[in-house]
Formats: C-alpha cells, structure tokens, sequence
C-alpha cells in the first residue's frame, strides 16, 4: 500500500492506494498531533487487513517543517517514509487536469502516483549521536560566515580613514 501525504501546518490530507494504480482511500484528513498520527496508522492499518497487503510506504510531499514530527513517528512505528518534491507534486497536476490551483486532495493522490513511479527520495533520519552533533556543526558553520561577513564588512578602510592617513603621511603633525 502506497500512502501519499499532503503537508501542511495543522491538518494533513492522505490518499491511499497501491503501485498499479488501485485506490483504496480517497481522503483521511487528519491532525499534525500524535493523536492524528494515530488515526493514520489505525485507518493504515485497516486497509492493509482488508486488501491483505504486507507493506506500506508513506509518502510526503514537504512543507517547511511541518513534516518532520510525522515522518519522525512514522519511522519510529518501524515504516518506510519517502519524500515527494512539492515542485514536481504541483507539475503533475497541471499535467494530469491543466488546473493551477492548489487542492490538497489531489495533491495527496498525485505523491502516490509520483511513488509508484520512483520519483521520490528515502527520508534521513540519521542515529541520535549524528543529530545531537548536527546542532552545533551548524552553529559552527553559522559562526564562520558571520565572522567572514564581519571582516570583509569593517577591515575595508573608509574614505575618512585613507583621508586621515593621507594627512598624516603628507602633512606631519607638528609642523
């Protein structure tokens, strides 16, 4: 079973079917809480006892951040998550119906199409040593470009300042 995933900040939109095409589900709205994931994983859960399926892979197509606490659970309940680009989400849709508009339904529907095809990415989710060292790596990184950004912004001298010099060189104070 292939679940798409639309993301967004307080409810997400799921469409569930298989790789060739069958739907199962159409739409499951559900919260961005535990208790949303929860429901997700019991109306998962069902479909699978009912089409007698094995597997499933869930599919999310990125929002900011909003898809990390999901794709964090998910991986923790032991499935496989796979990320969908939102770019390639919205060209399939003008594609498949030539609308511009956004509609959330459908967009779940098209990352599940998009997985069965291959058109997607593994989610990282790395051992907690790694993260715990990602944190201050990026605070490290962060630190050096406002370091260099402050360097080249005040070690450049003024106009002033070579004027002052100038002075000073030409006309010796005390004379």
């Amino acid at each position: 079973m292939i679940v798409g995933i639309d993301v967004a900040k307080d409810k997400h939109n799921a469409f569930f079917g298989t790789a060739t095409g069958k739907t199962f589900f159409k739409r499951l709205v559900f919260e961005n809480t535990s208790e949303g994931f929860e429901r997700l994983l019991i109306q998962t859960d069902a479909g699978k006892i009912q089409h007698n399926l094995k597997k499933t892979v869930f599919g999310l197509e990125p929002t900011a951040n909003y898809h990390k606490p999901l794709a964090e659970f998910l991986i923790k309940c032991g499935h496989t998550v796979v990320l969908v680009s939102g770019v390639a989400v919205k060209r399939k849709r003008e594609l498949l119906d030539g609308r511009w508009d956004k509609h959330d339904t459908k967009d779940s529907a098209n990352v599940t199409n998009l997985i069965s095809q291959g058109k997607c990415l593994f989610y990282e989710y790395p051992p907690m040593a790694l993260r715990e060292l990602r944190s201050p790596l990026s605070l490290k990184i962060k630190i050096k470009e406002t370091r260099a950004w402050i360097e080249s912004t005040y070690s450049k001298p003024s106009s002033s300042h070579l004027l002052s010099r100038a002075g000073q060189i030409f006309w010796p104070i005390g004379i």
